[in-house]
């Protein structure tokens, strides 16, 4: 072969193989070698908003001196100082996967079988289901969980912990938010999209969790997820716990929960057998949702699906309106 077209060649094969080299990113902080430390399980349900200190020391501390991973779609390495500062760590480092082909590289998955504790930061929940779900990334997480490892989430990466999942999939980019009077106004909206299975964790089977809670109305909303969970004949008595900004609920491997931050606090809801109508274009009628309302420093026992230190309330859905026995009628 001519020494040209052996140079063509080998310029053509180097293009081919920069088009379909993975597009993560991984940038880490302290050091450059992974080490083995006993873990501890452990799971930081976070509802978005500022980040709370505690909640990421409690991860750190099921880990000490191990290496902690940030996961996410998009964006930067601005968690990696943040955790560095607060915990004594081998390593901090983030992983951006932001797309299936980076999500199907085996480089990927080994990053995350090589980290003691895992956080999901939040972004867009869509993005984690279609990219991730199905690959060597889901793999790689649920071998994390089923280890005993820590991890914990917030806002979106909170929402993709539970087996029931708001996946945002019927969202175009840059659309608000599902509304809660949308949802109640049709349970089959096209955008009421609830997905399951992407991860395994134990105490999170038969739950739904929501985010950003209170603060941007989202009660009616997850009334409606849960009512179709019941509908789609998944599960007839579905849990949820959404946690409101500024919020966290951490839970320690048998069960039991403690509410931080400076939030509205949690909610723990579950459904409860009653004449319902769920169908499309017909606003929701679904009596009736047991909710108890923790707020911070509550202690929460998901085993046993009960509290101490918060109010226990009753909600009911008529025609798509709300209604609850608290005084004055508050949902929340």
């Amino acid at each position: 072969m001519k020494r040209s077209s052996l140079l063509g060649l080998l310029l053509l094969l180097t293009s081919v193989l920069h088009v379909k080299a993975s597009d993560y990113k991984y940038i880490r902080v302290g050091n450059e070698n992974d080490i083995g430390t006993k873990a501890v399980p452990g799971y930081a349900l976070m509802g978005g908003g500022t980040d709370l200190d505690e909640a990421f020391r409690f991860l750190c501390e099921k880990v000490p001196g191990g290496d902690f991973l940030i996961l996410r779609a998009a964006g930067d390495d601005d968690y990696n100082p943040y955790v560095k500062s607060l915990c004594k760590m081998n390593s901090v480092a983030t992983l951006i996967i932001p797309s299936r082909e980076a999500a199907n590289d085996p480089k990927v998955a080994d990053i995350i079988r090589h980290a003691e504790a895992v956080f999901i930061a939040g972004g867009d929940q869509a993005r984690y289901i279609n990219w991730w779900q199905d690959t060597p990334v889901k793999d790689a997480l649920n071998a994390h969980i089923a280890a005993g490892r820590p991890i914990g989430g917030t806002s979106a990466g909170l929402a993709v912990l539970s087996e029931f999942i708001y996946s945002a999939q019927g969202d175009a980019p840059d659309d608000p938010d599902l509304r809660s009077s949308q949802a109640l106004a049709n349970p089959f909206f096209s955008r009421v999209t609830v997905r399951r299975e992407f991860l395994k964790i134990d105490l999170l089977r038969n739950m739904l969790t929501d985010t950003h809670f209170a603060k941007r109305d989202r009660m009616g909303r997850s009334l409606v997820f849960l009512a179709r969970i019941v509908q789609d004949g998944w599960s007839p008595n579905p849990r949820e716990i959404a946690v409101d900004e500024k919020n966290a609920v951490l839970v320690e491997s048998d069960g039991q929960a403690r509410v931080i931050g400076s939030g509205r606090g949690a909610y723990f809801i579950q459904v409860e057998k009653d004449e319902n109508v769920c169908r499309a274009d017909t606003p929701l009628t679904f009596r009736k949702f047991a909710v108890y309302h923790a707020p911070a420093k509550t202690q929460f026992d998901l085993k046993t699906w009960s509290g101490s230190g918060g109010t226990s309330y009753t909600l009911s859905v008529d025609k798509g309106n709300v209604s609850s026995t608290q005084a004055g009628g508050s949902v929340y």
